[in-house]
């Protein structure tokens, strides 16, 4: 069980009933969606502490999903970087491969309970997509996916895994056919087919009550975390309860905000997201939209976004699809706001490099998303004692961007343990890439 002790009365209690974290979140939809979105705000009022709806989440995490995740010591890795232990929570292990089954369950529960027998959503790693077309195959339900264009070419692998397993894929052109533009699309259809048509969103975006309501599907991966961790420290003769840093990617930023949520009341365990610096924090090919954004609003609620000068949403990069978003979720804009968590930003070289890493010293392949997380957590250790340690969210497989990291790596690449780069904050070095 947590320390009690370590923890604090932080006074977090978010969103509040209108849906906004501090100056955060909201609903800014069009008045065709106003109905659905309360319609939606009122069922998950009933059921989110309905004995019977938990009863059947919870059964569904277990024995579909595999839940609980373990948390995995990451010996090699850390003896090699010199300092902190890393901790991995393994969220790659679950059914489909990433964290997304979590919160699909969830809304696919209130699909059927709302008598909405079509469901839509974007992807951009495709991972959400395929835990999607998943639960809706388990559950008889018709299933639309839209996905950019760019990102069908670059997970061709989920593409067909959505086809096998019955949903329709729709390549969107507009933009610059990624996550953003998939997520207008199905906004869209949203519109058009509101009477029968549930919106399962895929992060802890959009207007209210997505934000709030993803974010608590995702929490178990945190309260997990507070139950395994005392035993795997102690493990290595750790006295801490819990981790002194937990790590995790963030694009729109749910498996981060399942992670971080339920450590909020520990001060003492700094929270740290990572995004996508993409080819570097000073140009404009990046997705560090709490880091160069500022606040606007996106896809139904406010939040800290990337727009140009005049308010115009400017085109982003990764190499991971999944962090591929000018925006991020209401949560984590009032969380760094109030100073409880940080972000900072691994470009696609680093995490490319920490990907090759992983892959030959632990035997694990991740996700490019999740490769950002473990780039930064292997800088951060090396600053750190041994007896310290770092909660590492591992939140998807990488199997999907094995055609990705093949094209841009060639077979030589690899990372030596003692490569150095410039200084970051607080002395930390960051991975660089050796061929």
């Amino acid at each position: 069980m947590p320390n009690l002790q370590r923890m604090s009365m932080f006074p977090y209690q978010q969103p509040d009933l209108s849906g906004h974290f501090g100056p955060y979140g909201g609903s800014f939809v069009s008045e065709t969606l106003t109905h659905a979105i309360q319609e939606l705000r009122e069922a998950y009022a009933r059921y989110q502490h309905d004995p019977e709806f938990l009863r059947e989440f919870h059964y569904e995490l277990k024995h579909f999903v595999g839940r609980p995740s373990p948390v995995y010591h990451a010996a090699r890795t850390s003896r090699e970087m010199g300092g902190a232990q890393i901790y991995l929570k393994r969220e790659d292990l679950n059914h489909t491969g990433a964290h997304k089954i979590n919160n699909v369950i969830g809304q696919a529960m209130l699909a059927k309970r709302m008598g909405k027998p079509r469901v839509i959503a974007e992807t951009g790693a495709g991972q959400h997509g395929v835990a999607t077309a998943t639960i809706c195959a388990r559950y008889g339900l018709e299933c639309v996916v839209y996905m950019g264009a760019e990102d069908v070419k670059r997970q061709s692998p989920n593409v067909y895994r959505m086809k096998l397993l019955g949903a329709t894929v729709v390549p969107v052109e507009s933009g610059s056919k990624t996550l953003k533009d998939a997520l207008n699309e199905a906004m869209r259809d949203w519109v058009a087919n509101v009477d029968n048509t549930f919106y399962i969103i895929g992060t802890v975006a959009g207007p209210h009550p997505y934000p709030m309501m993803v974010r608590d599907f995702q929490s178990v991966i945190g309260k997990e975390c507070l139950v395994q961790m005392p035993e795997m420290l102690a493990e290595q003769n750790i006295p801490a309860q819990q981790p002194d840093a937990v790590v995790a990617c963030v694009g729109g930023g749910s498996n981060a905000m399942g992670i971080f949520h339920p450590y909020i009341p520990f001060e003492s365990t700094r929270l740290i997201g990572v995004e996508a610096a993409g080819e570097g924090l000073d140009g404009d090919r990046h997705s560090a939209s709490l880091q160069k954004g500022s606040p606007g609003v996106l896809h139904g609620n406010r939040t800290y976004i990337l727009q140009d000068a005049n308010g115009q949403i400017t085109e982003t990069h990764s190499v991971s699809a999944g962090l591929d978003y000018p925006g991020v979720g209401p949560e984590h804009a009032w969380l760094k706001d109030i100073g409880r968590a940080e972000y900072v930003g691994v470009t696609d070289r680093e995490a490319l490099a920490a990907f090759h890493y992983l892959c030959r010293t632990e035997g694990i392949i991740p996700a490019l998303e999740s490769s950002h997380a473990v780039a930064y957590a292997m800088q951060l250790a090396r600053t750190m004692r041994p007896d310290q340690s770092i909660l590492v969210n591992l939140s998807g497989r990488g199997d999907k961007d094995i055609g990705t990291v093949a094209d841009l790596s060639g077979a030589d690449f690899y990372c030596r343990p003692s490569c150095q780069g410039q200084s970051v904050k607080g002395g930390e070095q960051p991975i660089k890439i050796v061929k």
